[in-house]
């Protein structure tokens, strides 16, 4: 029996995560949640978002039949972590740690910068990560470009000059505090969408880190046997389960175009009548 993986998100920007876990393990079934009703994340207390999360990892686990988690949230993964891991029997992985790994297997100088949003940052969260890494980090709070991507401008000047300036702002800090950055670490699941623009505006010698990106790959290798080694004439099973708690017709809508395929049949849940 092909194992499932839950996937969680206060909303649809883990569907990137989703994106590259499904390139990575094309064989393993998944079950995504996005906790659309109780968004955005950032506004509420360390409490409330661990409750949350925590719903949300015992939904998946237990009437999904999850056999590990990746938690593709930002905030969850900075002020949830903890709790989920101690709520649920099965292997949870964050996105904040895989991201400070891959810094610093990018990095030469071993000066990083991280941009996400305000909750992330106000955590310190990538900055801990990368200190554990023995990297020095310089976190930016982006609070525009999460709206931008929604509004579907990820092609737009205007958003090109929103993240010139984030950018500008950032490289100027770094140098005033004697730093030498040549990785940037894209700290929130939406910002793939603008990476050819981040690309862009970035100064030269600077390497881009997907936390999504390498959140599936430290998925792959946590989750490693049946999954990502099928026997070689097994065909990949793309069975994903999608569920909501709100606006799922919005969920369909924006998270094709993270997933960057048809989202269709997300099933509306109410996760409370799943907690204890």
């Amino acid at each position: 029996m092909t194992p499932t993986i839950g996937v969680f998100d206060s909303g649809f920007g883990g569907l990137t995560v989703l994106r590259a876990l499904l390139d990575r393990l094309p064989h393993a079934g998944f079950a995504f949640l996005g906790d659309t009703a109780r968004l955005p994340y950032g506004s509420k207390s360390r409490r409330t978002i661990a409750h949350y999360a925590v719903e949300g990892a015992q939904f998946l686990v237990r009437e999904q039949g999850a056999e590990s988690l990746v938690i593709a949230c930002n905030t969850a993964s900075a002020l949830a972590l903890d709790a989920i891991q101690a709520a649920v029997p099965v292997p949870v992985l964050g996105v904040i740690e895989p991201g400070a790994a891959a810094a610093k297997a990018a990095s030469c100088t071993g000066d990083v910068l991280v941009i996400a949003t305000d909750a992330t940052v106000q955590s310190h969260a990538y900055a801990a990560a990368c200190r554990g890494q023995g990297l020095r980090a310089i976190e930016k709070a982006c609070p525009l470009l999460v709206p931008l991507v929604e509004e579907g401008w990820t092609d737009h000047s205007v958003t090109a000059e929103v993240i010139r300036i984030y950018l500008d702002e950032l490289v100027g800090q770094a140098g005033a505090e004697g730093l030498h950055p040549d990785t940037l670490v894209l700290g929130c699941t939406h910002y793939p969408l603008l990476r050819p623009l981040i690309e862009q505006a970035v100064p030269s010698g600077i390497r881009v880190i997907d936390s999504a990106e390498a959140a599936a790959e430290a998925a792959f290798r946590l989750f490693d046997g049946e999954t990502a080694n099928p026997a070689p004439d097994l065909p990949p099973h793309r069975s994903v389960r999608f569920f909501a708690t709100d606006s799922v017709e919005k969920f369909e809508r924006l998270g094709s175009r993270f997933l960057e395929r048809p989202v269709r049949n997300v099933e509306l849940v109410d996760l409370e009548q799943f907690s204890n």
